[in-house]
């Protein structure tokens, strides 16, 4: 912040008419005070980019553990659902000996 004030400074330092600095000097001033605020502003479209560049990672790290995390469960619901057929497959048998003992016993 101090650096922009500084060089807001300057700029209107040289370019008012009352500039007791030399032509050159002054042009070489702002040419100087252009300097550091391209520079400056290349670097913070940097920073940016980088930070813009990180969070395309990220998202895209978060997306594939949910994608990871969605396949678990749907494994999980499968081996769910096959353990609950086997369970319901072997009552049923269970049911189908008891009745048969039963039917037979009541015959006999």
């Amino acid at each position: 912040m101090l650096l922009w004030v500084f060089l807001f400074v300057i700029l209107t330092l040289s370019s008012g008419s009352h500039c007791s600095l030399p032509p050159s000097l002054s042009l070489r001033t702002r040419r100087y005070a252009d300097a550091i605020f391209t520079n400056s502003y290349r670097k913070v479209l940097g920073q940016l980019s980088a930070r813009k560049l990180l969070q395309d990672i990220m998202s895209r790290q978060h997306g594939e553990r949910n994608q990871e995390q969605g396949a678990r469960v749907r494994l999980g619901r499968q081996v769910d659902g096959v353990w609950a057929e086997q369970k319901q497959m072997a009552l049923e048998s269970v049911v189908v000996a008891l009745l048969q003992k039963h039917s037979r016993n009541s015959l006999g």
